[in-house]
């Protein structure tokens, strides 16, 4: 939800050049990306050269996405067949099993995005240049709902520019108090779900101008899902903290005291190592 995809758009246009996009998410077979051999029924080419054939020219900015989830069985390794389509040296040879003629890749700008670093194999991964995406602040949050989403999710619901309002403090507030991600995913799909409410309040009263409020946002979203608590929590005597990294950026630990009766001695249980 940091917009990577978003982004290969974009530079597709800069670059004024045609964008594909290849999804690579569940890919197993090693023909996907090769072509099959035309001895097998239904034979067509790789999903490459359809990409070249949908652009309709030989330097288009083709984005592979997400290939971090492409799988692999007994069929073939799809991610060793993008070693040879990734690579520099190599690219300009590239065979499609389907057509049998050497296609020259050497001109495409392929961008590739993933979620975890982790699961593309090492070989891959050392033909890539890597850009990291950090998640948004607070502040960067606010700015992308107020010029991008807000318009976009009152457009979704029938609802003209000017027909309700929200302010900077109240989008701070569905932020904060009802998202933690690292994109905006979760925000667009809450703002949705505040403007659908406020839609079927102007259906029945259609000469009202709509001007959202704490009150009407809880009525909407339902009670706080997230709560920011440590300078409330650490004021109080037994308490440590710690850092630990998530899936949506990362959170503060409150380690606490506990005192109780008994005879002295610890045990310590789980898998708590060293």
């Amino acid at each position: 939800g940091t917009g990577k995809t978003s982004i290969g758009e974009s530079i597709a246009r800069a670059t004024g050049r045609e964008f594909v996009r290849i999804a690579l998410g569940g890919v197993r077979d090693e023909a996907e990306i090769r072509g099959h051999r035309r001895t097998y029924i239904g034979s067509m080419p790789g999903r490459l050269v359809r990409a070249l054939r949908d652009a309709e020219t030989m330097n288009p900015v083709i984005l592979l996405d997400e290939v971090d989830k492409l799988g692999n069985d007994w069929r073939g390794d799809p991610s060793s067949a993008l070693l040879e389509v990734l690579d520099p040296a190599q690219n300009h040879t590239f065979r499609d099993h389907y057509l049998d003629v050497e296609i020259d890749l050497s001109q495409v700008l392929f961008i590739a995005t993933a979620n975890i670093v982790d699961n593309i194999p090492a070989p891959l991964l050392d033909r890539m240049e890597i850009i990291r995406f950090d998640g948004y602040t607070l502040e960067e949050k606010t700015a992308i709902a107020r010029d991008y989403l807000w318009p976009r999710q009152l457009r979704r619901n029938a609802l003209h520019e000017g027909e309700v309002e929200i302010s900077n403090p109240l989008l701070r507030l569905v932020i904060d108090e009802y998202t933690r991600e690292a994109g905006v995913r979760q925000l667009e799909r809450e703002l949705g779900t505040l403007l659908r409410k406020t839609a079927t309040s102007i259906a029945l009263d259609p000469s009202a101008k709509i001007e959202i409020d704490e009150p009407s946002i809880r009525k909407a979203l339902g009670r706080q899902k997230f709560f920011t608590e440590p300078a409330a929590r650490v004021s109080v005597p037994g308490v440590a903290t710690g850092l630990a990294v998530t899936g949506t950026g990362g959170d503060v630990l409150f380690v606490e005291v506990a005192t109780m009766p008994g005879k002295g001695g610890l045990k310590l249980t789980g898998q708590l190592g060293d």
